[in-house]
């Protein structure tokens, strides 16, 4: 199709990956692109690529994106004709769709009055009802008290979902199994729900067990046409947080896809929708023709790339279209479906440690190029990955004439992808690629959790270092400290020059978390032979080409990409990232084990983050397991407790201290108070 004409400079309200994407549509339309940013993110990836970029203030996003009158103010510095608000941040904020309004500028999306009651769960569910659409049972009444909320559990009858009413993405929910701990499961929703949408409302909704999670996507015309892309498949989902999505779904036939998707269509005209959105429902794994409507998202959804890959449809260029006035073109309505496509959301995150939010700085990268696979990135080497923000980093997609196609290459892609100085769960989306359930299509919405449960399979992911691992990292040091040039002086070689046969040199590598572990070398780094720990020596080599190492242990051949931060050396392969610290560099031929360093009664922050609350003080006994802080993160609270039961000899976190992951929050001193 042609250019966008109407549309002479649109404004990105939004960062990361999504800008990004927004952004390589505005450019194929042929349309000014204006980012906007906070201080942490000047250098950005959607900075650079934008055609003009504004300053909107300091990290904290309502100082920055969250700011309408900053967002406002820098459109009409750039003159800019429309905003695109992304998804997150004000993209379902009425108030900021109501004051583009004002200002004369478009905003890329729905009108006030749908933004208004489909971002109310309480009033979405009313609207669903009157368009004839099932919802599940429960209690959405509007300003209900903890009271009435604990009334409202007593009266559905557990199992229920505390929901916020203002917003989604698993942020505030909490189950409800019995009535033990009641009113702390109300106060954290509570809580968390202010904190990620400002408005402590809640609902309660009856919980169904082993469900699926189907959303359809919607588009609608200013000129009455609405129509539905197909559905995705989002069952795959950690604490309600989708971690893969694909369209489209394995569970319905093109009857349900018929009956499911006249459901969405009837919900988005009983508001008065225009330009894309999402209807989700709840619907049983085994009675597949029941559906229940849980909401409606009034933005582009992060998995939008799903449907985009199996209908050929930009949705972006048509959220652009619809609010320039167009009609729905051929293609559109109607959509045909081809193939199916994939996406795992990569996350800095810590599966071994609870999929707890990381951070630091991107070292090296390395994003896959293959067919049929499509990255949705934000990422550059040297970003800093910090608190502040939501810790997706990016998306990868595969498409594939059928389904398992799909997966064998999302699966190959992710192997091939390496984010270095920042942990993510790129391993445990190969994992959970894999699980027998998954390949079969057997999905629901607690299988994630099922999985994570059972004994070792706690990140669904290895978490020791592999022997081979150990040796990569070995070899490099080898490499690194070998002399080159047209003569070398064999005194100068790693583990010196000897009559007789060559020495061993012995590095003592240690992984965050582990006991430090001896691998020693012996011989250059061509033809070496390995020793890890007390095992057998085995012949090694590699060679480094200036970006990637290449390493022959054990009869197999790796490649890994290779970054150093100081003292730190990280490695990456098949999707996986170690971190290897040099504890200890001995020569010999000594080969015992470092000792582990114990952390006693030591309590620290297991994220970086900000404290939230602190609930004890110096001086005060305390029981094992007790809560002694909170700490916040990416929107995302995690409550510390005692190691052990003692008294609190050392407090040295107070609320609102940024923290960084591992930093010392407090001692607990185990017995009785002196």
């Amino acid at each position: 199709m042609g250019g966008l004409r109407v549309f002479d400079t649109v404004l990105v309200a939004n960062r990361g990956e999504i800008a990004v994407r927004v952004m390589r549509t505005l450019r194929a339309l042929g349309i000014r692109s204006v980012a906007v940013y906070s201080d942490v993110d000047a250098r950005a990836r959607h900075v650079a690529e934008a055609d003009v970029a504004i300053r909107l203030g300091p990290a904290p996003a309502t100082a920055s994106y969250l700011s309408i009158e900053r967002v406002l103010a820098a459109a009409t510095q750039v003159g800019a004709d429309a905003i695109h608000p992304g998804y997150g941040f004000l993209a379902e904020n009425a108030g900021f769709a109501a004051a583009c309004a004002r200002s004369g500028v478009v905003f890329v999306g729905p009108p006030v009055p749908a933004i208004e009651v489909m971002g109310d769960k309480i009033r979405a569910k009313k609207a669903a009802v009157a368009a004839g659409v099932p919802v599940l049972p429960g209690r959405a009444e509007l300003g209900m008290s903890d009271e009435q909320i604990a009334e409202a559990v007593r009266e559905v009858g557990v199992p229920v979902l505390l929901k916020p009413s203002a917003g989604g993405g698993g942020k505030g929910m909490r189950l409800v199994r019995d009535g033990r701990g009641l009113a702390e499961l109300i106060a954290a929703a509570r809580r968390e729900a202010v904190a990620a949408f400002g408005d402590g409302a809640l609902l309660v909704e009856r919980y169904v067990e082993a469900p699926r999670h189907i959303e359809v996507q919607i588009l609608a015309d200013t000129h009455g046409t609405v129509v539905h892309l197909g559905e995705r498949e989002c069952s795959l989902q950690r604490r309600h947080q989708k971690i893969i999505e694909e369209a489209p779904s394995p569970l319905l036939d093109t009857a349900g896809r018929d009956r499911i998707g006249a459901a969405a269509v009837r919900v988005a005209r009983s508001v008065g929708y225009t330009g894309a959105g999402t209807v989700e429902f709840l619907v049983p794994g085994d009675r597949p023709e029941e559906f229940f409507f849980l909401e409606m998202n009034t933005r582009l959804q992060v998995e939008h790339p799903v449907t985009e890959a199996v209908t050929g449809v930009d949705l972006v260029e048509w959220q652009l279209r619809v609010a320039a006035g167009e009609r729905l073109g051929v293609g559109v309505a109607p959509v045909t479906l081809t193939g199916h496509a994939i996406e795992a959301r990569v996350y800095a995150e810590d599966p071994a440690r609870g999929f707890l939010p990381t951070g630091g700085s991107v070292l090296a990268l390395a994003e896959p190029a293959l067919p049929h696979v499509r990255v949705d990135s934000g990422l550059r080497v040297g970003d800093t990955v910090g608190s502040a923000y939501d810790p997706m980093l990016a998306k990868v997609t595969a498409w594939g004439p059928d389904r398992e196609t799909a997966r064998r290459r999302l699966d190959r892609a992710l192997a091939a992808m390496a984010v270095l100085g920042v942990t993510t769960n790129l391993g445990f989306l190969r994992a959970l690629l894999a699980d027998p359930d998954v390949v079969a299509g057997r999905l629901d919405t607690g299988l994630v959790e099922r999985r994570l449960a059972e004994p070792g399979r706690a990140g669904l992911a290895d978490a020791e270092v592999p022997a081979d691992v150990l040796v990569a990292a070995a070899l490099e040091r080898l490499l690194a400290l070998t002399p080159t040039g047209p003569v070398v002086d064999p005194w100068q070689l790693p583990g010196g020059w000897r009559v007789g046969e060559p020495v061993w040199t012995t590095w003592q590598l240690q992984a965050p978390g582990s006991d430090p572990v001896p691998v020693g070398l012996r011989g250059p780094s061509s033809a070496a032979e390995a020793r890890v720990g007390g095992g057998p020596s085995t012949p090694a080599s590699a060679r480094f080409d200036g970006a990637t190492l290449e390493v022959s242990h054990g009869g197999q051949v790796a490649r890994y990409v290779v970054a150093r931060d100081g003292a730190v050396l990280w490695l990456g392969h098949a999707g996986r990232a170690w971190a290897l610290t040099e504890a200890d560099q001995l020569t010999g031929a000594g080969t015992g084990a470092g000792a582990g360093s114990g952390a006693g009664g030591a309590v620290r922050s297991p994220m970086p983050g900000t404290v939230l609350a602190v609930s004890v003080a110096e001086g005060e006994r305390v029981g094992a397991g007790q809560p002694l802080l909170i700490v916040e993160a990416m929107k995302m609270e995690h409550t510390v407790t005692a190691p052990v039961a003692g008294t609190v000899s050392a407090l040295h976190a107070r609320t609102g201290q940024q923290v960084r992951v591992d930093e010392l929050l407090a001692m607990v001193t185990a017995g009785e108070q002196p």
